[in-house]
């Protein structure tokens, strides 16, 4: 008799790539919001064909699904994805992921003053060019096929005192 193992596969570094986080706000009439977009460079072991299902399967161990709309993660302490922010630095911490960056001053005022941070985790590779380049990330972040194959989630920003 044949059976079927229905337990995800390991996570294995190899396959995400390289995962790069990006930061910006927003001006809003409410004053302005801080997004984060993660996303893998597309040069895993399978290339950027393969980094979709292995950034969905790192999602989906974390207990995040994708495409389902924005997750207000804000009241979800048993979710295992953080968002710990430092002078100068942070970090954006899940099973099998520690990624740090340094934000821009703009994106961390609007997190200090919201205590949140909006991320969108893109199944989709990073294939834009200079994360650094403003134009080039709003594009990739807001296009339609980064937004319905992506994980959106709403996470309180820590820090080391709270």
């Amino acid at each position: 008799m044949t059976s079927i193992s229905t337990a995800p596969r390991p996570l294995r570094p190899a396959d995400l790539g390289t995962v790069v986080i990006m930061s910006w706000s927003r001006e809003t009439p409410d004053g302005d919001v801080p997004f984060l977009l993660a996303c893998s460079l597309g040069d895993g072991e399978g290339g950027p064909e393969a980094t979709p299902a292995a950034v969905e399967g790192l999602l989906s161990r974390s207990g995040i699904a994708v495409g389902d709309g924005v997750l207000d993660a804000t009241g979800l302490p048993d979710l295992p994805v953080g968002l710990l922010v430092v002078p100068g630095a942070a970090a954006l911490t899940m099973p099998g992921v520690n990624a740090q960056f340094v934000p821009t001053p703009q994106w961390r005022a609007a997190a200090d003053a919201r205590g949140y941070a909006c991320l969108i985790f893109a199944t989709r590779p990073w294939t834009g060019g200079e994360p650094d380049d403003a134009e080039a990330v709003a594009a990739f972040a807001n296009h339609e096929n980064t937004l319905r194959t992506s994980a959106q989630l709403v996470l309180s920003v820590r820090s080391l005192r709270s």
